[in-house]
């Protein structure tokens, strides 16, 4: 039985304390930590858990009694946290993004690699049955080369989003809706299509003038066999319709599912290649349903890997390669360059100070509240179906 610990008692630490509950064989959620305590005590209350609560986090890490910490704080404390608790032998799953730097990710790996714990990276959307789906018909090759993808992580949020004491800021988010909310799609698109080689990026804030940071954003990334990929990241987007397209040479497939295939005709037009959709689709469909999925998809996962059933597939390396792909945006907007991968850590925007530095301020934040008397949040699209 694994000792559960969970720091940030926010809107998405409801998730983690579902998911830890889904496996109470093997997990009992014994303390939350919060730096208001009483809102770590009304969640306790609103959970039916017997816990202790605590608003220093040093307190929980000194418990030898506490095997794994769910870090659920914003982004900004994520490396400070994760760094202590695997130091303290604990095993950690923070939320996304991994962290406000590629360098306090550096830090975090080599805390895991030292302590022999296990650090995975919230990526919930990858375990979902019609991701996974999608990732098996990818990886066949069928489509041929991928030559075209694109992203829409869309988004909408109001005005007063940002008035939340942390949000808004470069200091304390980190960045706007690209790192905070297309995190998820762009996790999942570098997952399956790999890292480009290439990033130029323009990004604005054009309806939240109390928050520092972007609330749109596009990307138009390069292949080095020529392939192109646009990524637009929002919360500007009414419907939050949100989806993935893969053109390859011989056919598109998306998330919601969709599948299409051409051949051509002898004067170049389309003509429906029906035998290669259905080859797809068949494909698509013979990947069993998951059992577990988002974040209980993602603690059945860890827990796999800490029994020593599998590899993670979430690790530390994985999360910072999403954030360097993000990372990569923020230079090329803010410096109106197009931007190499691997980033190395001579960029401008490798460290947290260079980021503070460099970054672009759209607008000062205005308003800070402590918390919203709601904590219901959405958490990404239908992925199931397709939309004509």
């Amino acid at each position: 039985m694994l000792n559960v610990a969970i720091i940030g008692v926010g809107a998405i630490s409801t998730s983690h304390i579902k998911a830890y509950q889904t496996f109470a064989e093997k997990c009992n959620i014994v303390a939350l930590c919060d730096r208001y305590p009483e809102k770590a005590q009304a969640k306790a209350e609103e959970e039916q858990l017997k816990v202790d609560v605590y608003s220093d986090y040093q307190k929980v890490f000194e418990r030898k009694d506490i095997d794994m910490i769910s870090i659920c704080t914003p982004p900004y404390t994520h490396a400070e946290l994760a760094v202590a608790a695997l130091n303290a032998g604990k095993h950690v799953l923070v939320e996304k993004p991994m962290a406000s730097s590629l360098a306090e990710c550096d830090d975090m790996i080599a805390a895991a690699e030292k302590s022999g714990k296990i650090l995975s990276v919230v990526s919930q959307n990858r375990f979902r049955t019609p991701m996974m789906r999608l990732k098996h018909v990818l990886e066949t090759e069928k489509m041929g080369p991928i030559v075209h993808t694109q992203v829409d992580s869309f988004w909408w949020r109001g005005h007063s989003y940002y008035d939340l004491w942390w949000r808004g800021t470069w200091e304390k988010e980190g960045g706007g809706c690209t790192l905070n909310h297309a995190v998820h799609h762009i996790d999942i698109f570098r997952w399956m299509n790999g890292m480009p080689s290439e990033v130029t990026a323009v990004t604005s804030n054009t309806s939240h003038d109390n928050a520092e940071v972007e609330d749109v954003s596009i990307a138009i990334c390069r292949y080095d066999n020529g392939g192109l990929a646009q990524i637009t990241s929002s919360v500007v987007h009414h419907g939050e319709e949100q989806q993935l397209i893969f053109q390859g040479k011989q056919a598109r497939v998306s998330v919601p599912w969709k599948v299409k295939a051409s051949k051509a005709k002898e004067n170049g037009f389309p003509l429906p290649n029906p035998e290669l959709e259905a080859e797809l689709e068949a494909i698509y469909n013979e990947t069993p349903v998951l059992n577990y999925e988002g974040h209980q998809g993602q603690l059945y996962d860890v827990l796999q890997a800490i029994e020593g059933k599998k590899s993670l597939l979430v690790d530390g390396k994985e999360g910072r390669q999403t954030l360097e792909l993000i990372t990569a945006i923020y230079q090329s907007a803010t410096f109106g360059t197009k931007v190499k991968l691997p980033l190395k850590s001579d960029s401008p925007f490798y460290t947290r100070a260079g980021i503070l530095k460099n970054a672009i301020h759209f607008y000062e934040k205005t308003n800070s509240i402590s918390n919203f008397s709601t904590d219901q949040i959405t958490t990404g699209g239908n992925y199931e179906t397709s939309r004509e």
